[in-house]
């Protein structure tokens, strides 16, 4: 039986997951207003015998004890740009039971590189505690979480994830640590589809032209490159409760100077700890709008906030711990650019807390509408920064408990 063209139609719509637009958000200033309403109602349930933080990612589903059973409940707790990430919520649930990657073309089933080049959407969860080594970079397909709850899950000693030219993307609860090079080999991205690869700079999570995707309670470290970096034209990003430390160049966030496509780039960076070993980058900018809010920074060696190409980065309720060096106490750097341009890029301290003498170099106009762009939720009070980062890293989540 032959199906008509018009019915055809409406079933494709009626399986394949909704796909999501990756534009810029034209009036961030909704965004915020929700987020608000979502902060504001966290914090009224908070009292003497309450689990919540008024973190309010977390106070969406970390108080349930049954959270094993209503795993895929987490997609709608994000907040800020990559607010609409919902990975593979409305997919079924794919068990990692192996932790080996042993063709990259040809993936064993029951393997995190098998899960996550198929085609439709899948929660990924891991049957057992596990390290896994991989020989190339992870590529990713759309509409895949990775969840690491009730098992302790490390990416280590190889080459990492790759979020490429995909979408609605949730990495959550991995420990990613000492990611290497690797390419030039034949790697597989889907079941109908593999090719070369080049080389990849040894980055933990690599977001490249990547729309959607948050990146929430990790714990990353020690990798060759950056530990996330988001470039070419990415998008609509939150990176929250991640911990990091013992790194150099920690994320990158903007191509180059002149890859101007990301001046569509937007990313809340929210409730993260910036801890021992770091150096730089926390993050470094380009181009795009940047929400920095209530994240706890207690190491640098260079710098905190960086960038060029004339980004907008709005920084409100974080703690700024400088370090003793007399010559490293600005939490900012203007790079590859006079003052005489720099001091027209929109960067703003809203609230924060600077300590040992650390200080912010603003600049741009104090009203400019590039900062209500670049909010895209409302802070807490930073001496709060303590408490809604209390469980920044991954979490040891154990089945009947609360997490």
């Amino acid at each position: 039986m032959t199906i008509p063209l018009s019915l055809s139609l409406l079933l494709c719509l009626l399986i394949v997951p909704t796909f999501i637009s990756s534009s810029p958000v034209e009036d961030p200033e909704l965004v915020v207003e929700e987020v608000h309403k979502s902060i504001n109602a966290s914090r009224r349930k908070l009292g003497f015998l309450s689990c919540g933080t008024g973190n309010p990612i977390d106070d969406c589903w970390r108080c349930d004890p049954n959270w094993e059973k209503n795993r895929q409940r987490l997609a709608d707790c994000a907040i800020g740009f990559g607010k609409h990430a919902i990975g593979g919520r409305d997919g079924k649930i794919y068990v990692v039971t192996d932790a080996g990657d042993y063709d990259p073309v040809n993936p064993k089933p029951g393997t995190l590189r098998h899960a996550v080049i198929q085609e439709e959407p899948l929660w990924i969860i891991f049957a057992s505690d596990m390290v896994i080594r991989l020989k190339e970079e992870l590529i990713m397909n759309s509409f895949k979480t990775i969840d690491g709850r009730g098992a302790s899950v490390h990416i280590a000693g190889g080459p990492c994830i790759t979020i490429q030219y995909v979408t609605n993307i949730i990495i959550h609860g991995l420990n990613i640590h000492d990611c290497m090079q690797g390419g030039n080999a034949n790697v597989r991205d889907s079941p109908s589809h593999y090719g070369w690869r080049t080389i990849s700079d040894g980055d933990g999570v690599s977001i490249f032209g990547g729309s959607h995707v948050w990146v929430d309670h990790c714990s990353l470290s020690n990798c060759n490159d950056g530990l996330i970096d988001a470039i070419h034209g990415s998008t609509a990003i939150t990176i929250s409760n991640n911990y990091m430390t013992h790194h150099n160049k920690v994320m990158l966030l903007g191509h180059s100077d002149t890859y101007t496509q990301d001046k569509n780039m937007q990313v809340t960076i929210a409730f993260n700890h910036f801890g021992e070993g770091l150096v730089q980058r926390m993050p470094r900018c380009r181009h795009g709008y940047f929400h920095v809010v209530n994240n706890d920074y207690t190491h640098w060696e260079m710098y905190a906030l960086g960038g060029s190409a004339s980004p907008t980065i709005n920084s409100q309720g974080n703690r700024f711990l400088a370090p003793d060096n007399i010559d490293s106490k600005e939490i900012t750097k203007h790079e590859d650019a006079p003052q005489s341009d720099w001091k027209n890029w929109n960067w703003r301290s809203e609230g924060d807390l600077m300590l040992n003498g650390a200080f912010f170099t603003p600049s741009g106009g104090a009203t400019s509408s590039s900062y209500a762009k670049a909010s895209s939720l409302g802070a807490r009070p930073s001496n709060l920064v303590s408490s809604l980062t209390s469980g920044a890293g991954s979490l040891n989540c154990r089945k009947g408990k609360r997490c």
